[in-house]
């Protein structure tokens, strides 16, 4: 009875043995993973899409440069407007006033001036008097010393001459300065018109300025006012008031926002397609004419991921296109042909030189898990552009059949694992 517990006991082990072996012979337990097949494409594109909205490439913000109440509103929103062309008036009344009141003043200055042009040549005129008798009491005051000289004159003579030549040259000099005088006054009177004038160039500017006149040739977009509100303009950190905007519809961009992710695969002149909820069923064809130096400001604080500006410019805009209208535009960034491609997420990292799973490594190589026989063949590959969830790779032939997922499944699969694949 003993010896029959031992053979039983034999049998066992053996049994267990035997299963040992054919479990690590088959692998272990399969993982259910699902497949997909690489193939063959013509034509392989790489592209970015990013949303916005469309804007007129050339508009202006209309404003004013005086502060008053809107009297006269002459366009509407939707109007098309010249350049030069009269938009809105500004209550003119003060500024016409102090136009008048400029130009009376530079009246009264240049009377002033020629007054003291007068005084000008008045002493000019003393002065040239001056002059002859100062020329006259030094030729007497000669011949008064030269008759002293001979005794034939008295000595009071001498000093009568003498007092008269001093006194001609006092007059002169007097006559100098009245001559100075005068002409500082003059040149005076010439700066206060000259400032006078300054002033009225100015009040005649501001003026003008009661009339908004429109910058470009377009279409009124925009209308923010109406006729009889106050206008302001803008002080320090304070905006003044926006009238109206004025857009040149001829050229038309879209302006989206492209993730920082994607934003480094763009260049200018790259061939972009843009389309509008507003138009569905349209396409409109368009070139990348800017890319944003700098990322937009975050909005808010919650961390977002950063976003670039980029302006494409459509070939054939539509006239029913309208500054603010929501679009989304798809950008071609690569183009490839006769290429093999797999799932995006087939291609994984595993490290370089060694079996899925070695530890220790820091080198990474791109590849792909073949299905072969229901088991894992890990196969490197290289990879080139990724066209929406599919990534272009050499390596491949086509119709290879490889292993696409789940995420989870891919990122702990071995090399040489068994798999059962899920329809």
């Amino acid at each position: 009875m003993r010896r029959y517990k031992w053979v039983i006991v034999l049998l066992a082990v053996a049994l267990l043995a035997a299963l040992v072996v054919v479990m690590r012979r088959n692998g272990g337990s399969a993982v259910e993973v699902t497949a997909d097949s690489a193939r063959r494409r013509d034509v392989f594109r790489s592209t970015v899409t990013a949303s916005g909205e469309i804007v007129a490439t050339r508009y202006a913000d209309i404003g004013s440069n005086v502060m008053g109440r809107i009297v006269s509103l002459r366009v509407a929103e939707g109007d098309r407007v010249k350049a030069g062309q009269v938009l809105a008036v500004i209550d003119p009344v003060q500024a016409r006033a102090v136009v008048t009141a400029a130009e009376a003043l530079v009246g009264a200055l240049q009377s002033e001036a020629q007054a003291t042009d007068d005084q000008v040549r008045g002493a000019e005129a003393e002065r040239a008097a001056a002059r002859a008798r100062l020329r006259e009491a030094e030729l007497a005051l000669t011949r008064a010393k030269s008759l002293h000289d001979e005794a034939l004159a008295p000595r009071a003579d001498l000093d009568t001459a003498q007092a008269a030549y001093d006194a001609a040259r006092a007059q002169a000099r007097a006559a100098e300065a009245a001559v100075e005088r005068a002409t500082k006054s003059s040149a005076a009177a010439s700066g206060r018109i000259a400032q006078a004038r300054a002033q009225a160039a100015g009040s005649r500017d501001v003026l003008s300025k009661t009339q908004i006149t429109a910058p470009i040739d377009g279409v009124v977009s925009r209308l923010q006012v109406r006729e009889g509100e106050m206008v302001v303009i803008g002080i320090q950190n304070q905006p003044g008031t926006t009238l109206m905007t004025v857009s040149d519809l001829s050229v038309i961009d879209a302006e989206v926002k492209v993730a920082e992710a994607d934003v480094l695969r763009l260049q200018l002149g790259q061939a972009a397609t843009v389309v509008l909820e507003a138009i569905p069923g349209r396409q409109f064809a368009g070139k990348v004419v800017e890319i944003g130096a700098s990322a937009l400001p975050v909005v808010g604080t919650v961390a977002a991921a950063r976003e670039f500006r980029v302006v494409v410019r459509l070939d054939a805009p539509d006239p029913a296109l309208r500054p603010g209208m929501t679009c989304d535009a798809e950008i071609l960034t690569s183009e490839r042909r006769n290429v093999i491609t797999v799932p995006l997420q087939a291609v994984v990292l595993r490290p370089a030189g060694a079996g899925a799973g070695a530890e220790g490594r820091t080198d990474e190589q791109a590849g792909v898990f073949l299905v072969e026989q229901e088991r894992a063949r890990f196969t490197p590959v290289t990879t080139g552009i990724i066209g929406g969830l599919e990534i272009e790779v050499s390596g491949l032939p086509d119709g290879a059949r490889v292993v696409s997922g789940p995420y989870q499944a891919l990122r702990d699969l071995a090399d040489g694992a068994r798999l059962k694949i899920r329809n």
